[in-house]
């Protein structure tokens, strides 16, 4: 497997990690100041969610009751969640906020971004400043803002969060993508639950320690697990991810009573 070794390039602004490239096989990487892979994406099948957290953070649609109609990303990386999204949600418009331009420059000319028009832009912006200006115009946020080394502070403190909710839809949900080791991570888990009253879940990733971290708006319509495991054996089909092991994965992970969650 033919190996290129990680890369750094200039970054555009000096408080802002560098951005690097690498590849292995088919497998282009997007880093930012470390040689920790941020974002993936499959050369031969762009469309793919390669890393096992992004797949993850696709777990809001076991809950979803139909198709978004807007969704925000805030942390564009290598535009693994927008190629998916221009895929397999095609009804679906995004909005991507990144606040690097480098990494904004990189992902249009490396990764294979989907084409930007009416359904999809980029925002070149603070994603914790940009979200103050929505009022219930976004069906899911999607949070991965990662500076190469640890979560960005101005993404998991209250005020962040209640921004975001505020941004939601009356049914909307927020997803964020936590390393489950980092010392502090109770303590976002605690804010979060505190701003949306107690209607969080936790999905771990099937490898690495990120979690996949879920919180509603208002309490999902379906909670009961049969009825989830159905709606998780057409999404299987439908998308090609592993909503079955999902569920069970939630099922574990959180408080319920055997039949439902406890939300």
């Amino acid at each position: 497997m033919a190996q290129h070794p990680y890369r750094r390039l200039r970054s555009a602004k000096p408080n802002l990690p560098e951005v690097g490239i690498s590849e292995e096989g088919n497998i282009r990487s997007l880093h930012l100041g470390s040689a920790t892979v941020q974002s993936s994406m499959n050369l031969d099948h762009p469309a793919e969610l390669v890393l096992s957290y992004s797949r993850a953070m696709m777990g809001w649609l076991l809950f979803a009751e139909q198709t978004p109609r807007h969704i925000t990303q805030i942390g564009l990386g290598g535009g693994s969640f927008a190629r998916w999204i221009d895929a397999y949600l095609p009804d679906t418009r995004q909005t991507a906020v990144d606040i690097n331009p480098q990494v904004i420059s990189v992902a249009r000319a490396l990764f294979e971004l989907p084409f930007e028009d009416g359904r999809f832009e980029i925002v070149e912006a603070d994603g914790a400043q940009y979200i103050k200006i929505m009022r219930g115009s976004t069906d899911v946020v999607l949070v991965d803002g990662f500076d190469g080394e640890q979560i960005v502070d101005e993404l998991v403190g209250e005020e962040f969060f209640r921004d975001c909710r505020r941004a939601l839809s009356s049914d909307g949900i927020f997803v964020t993508n936590w390393w489950s080791g980092d010392k502090r991570y109770r303590m976002f888990v605690e804010r979060l639950l505190d701003v949306f009253e107690g209607r969080v879940l936790e999905l771990p990733a099937e490898s690495h320690g990120n979690m996949a971290v879920m919180a509603f708006n208002t309490g999902p319509k379906e909670q009961n697990f049969d009825n989830l495991k159905k709606r998780a054996a057409k999404l299987n089909e439908r998308y090609g991810l592993n909503f079955t092991r999902m569920l069970s994965d939630l099922k574990a992970a959180n408080p319920n009573n055997g039949k439902q969650f406890y939300l």
